[in-house]
């Protein structure tokens, strides 16, 4: 029976950033994985500039090192391709100020996960556990988390739990009360291909929102070596009530679609296309209770509009290691104490999901879509608007306010 202060479910962003964290305070853990790293996570790969802002705050170095990677290829914009088939290509803006500074990359999550894993075996004050799948979560009298595995092999017990062991993680489902809500889950697959053409020169990412395919939408995202991300998501409830395959149509469309069909004609798919869930933070949710609290996916912190995860994963790493460490100090890991690290990801993420909730919902109406792509095309103001939408929390209140349509609609300043 290891005993321990900390421990840590799950190994992947939120769960490393939050052992880094605890490890840069001084505090010591025990962080543990079912899987053995490098392994692979299916995903959009995208980081954005959020994750870079987040790796700073654990290292002043680890932007750095990221950007000097093989593994990984520097994303300057992003290109929305609205219903009626106009492409919107919007730059990003670096967050620093300065004209060189990186503010997205694309890279595997086979690569960049283990890119954290390789900083976590680094330090002292981390002990990683790695092939073993914890089954058994059983809250003591006293208060303690006792985890084991299927077999007996490895058995811990813990004061305090930071469950961060993804989207399908049975405590979130079993013990913290997070059922699957098709309104609020967004179905998603991915494949990887070689050789797709028409990539833009410098990186950008494509979100293709295909009329025939609303609410959902198709990415492109660049990868080294002249490979690329591909895949569709679309809400759970709109694949259920729809009666949409989403393999079905992921395939058609790459087939059929007029703006697709010649870029993926000599393309070769890498691999199998595989499915994953990712529960949206259209909701917000308890992420604690006795003795524990959820991290990233666990809690259903997702972008509900872009679909991103990683970084909320690691802003919930960086406070869930603050609270851990203040719980410890103050001998209460109570639901009450704990409540306080709900507060605090909810200050940071609570605003930007209510909006991208708003986004999403605009994704019922095509119309709206079409309208403003076409005036940014000519509407400089409009199109820096739209730049900053994913970053700018200002702007994204701006797109939910009724004047900024009717600005759009009779003229004047935005």
């Amino acid at each position: 029976m290891r005993e321990v202060d900390i421990c840590i479910l799950g190994a992947g962003p939120g769960g490393a950033t939050a052992a880094l964290h605890l490890a840069n305070a001084g505090h010591r853990c025990l962080l543990v994985d079912r899987a053995t790293f490098p392994r692979d996570k299916i995903c959009g790969d995208a980081l954005s500039g959020k994750v870079i802002m987040e790796l700073r705050r654990i290292g002043a170095d680890l932007p750095g090192k990221l950007a000097a990677s093989p593994m990984q290829v520097p994303a300057w914009g992003i290109d929305f391709f609205a219903p009626n088939g106009r492409r919107l290509s919007i730059p990003f803006k670096p967050t620093t100020g300065g004209t060189t500074d990186v503010v997205g990359h694309v890279a595997k999550r086979l690569d960049f996960d283990n890119f954290l894993i390789e900083e976590v075996r680094r330090r002292p004050e981390i002990e990683l556990l790695e092939g073993v799948d914890i089954v058994r979560h059983e809250c003591t009298k006293e208060g303690r988390w006792d985890l084991g595995t299927a077999d007996g092999a490895v058995e811990i017990s813990a004061k305090l739990l930071l469950v961060a062991n993804g989207a399908q993680s049975a405590f979130a489902r079993q013990i913290a009360g997070h059922a699957l809500e098709p309104a609020h889950h967004c179905a998603g697959l991915r494949t990887y291909y070689q050789g797709v053409t028409g990539m833009n020169a410098e990186n950008f990412i494509e979100l293709h929102f295909l009329e025939e395919f609303l609410p959902g939408y198709l990415w492109i995202f660049p990868l080294p070596n002249g490979q690329a991300n591909v895949g569709v998501g679309m809400l759970t409830e709109a694949v259920s009530s729809k009666k949409v395959n989403l393999r079905e149509r992921l395939n058609e469309m790459l087939v059929t679609h007029p703006a697709l069909k010649n870029r993926f004609a000599n393309a070769e798919r890498l691999g199998p296309v595989r499915g994953f869930g990712l529960p949206l933070g259209s909701k917000r949710r308890m992420l604690s209770g006795e003795g524990y609290m959820l991290l990233g996916d666990a809690g259903s912190l997702i972008d509900p509009f872009t679909g991103e995860g990683i970084s909320h994963a690691m802003v919930s790493g960086r406070h869930a290691a603050d609270w851990a460490a203040k719980a410890l100090a103050a001998q209460d890991v109570t639901p009450s104490f704990l409540r306080q690290y709900d507060a605090a990801v909810y200050r940071r993420l609570g605003q930007e999901l209510r909006l991208s909730h708003a986004m999403q919902r605009l994704l019922n109406y095509p119309w709206l879509f079409n309208f403003i792509a076409n005036r940014a095309t000519n509407n400089p103001t409009l199109a820096a608007t739209l730049s900053s939408m994913f970053v700018d929390l200002d702007l994204r209140e701006r797109l939910r306010q009724p004047s900024f349509y009717l600005k759009l609609l009779f003229g004047g300043k935005l």
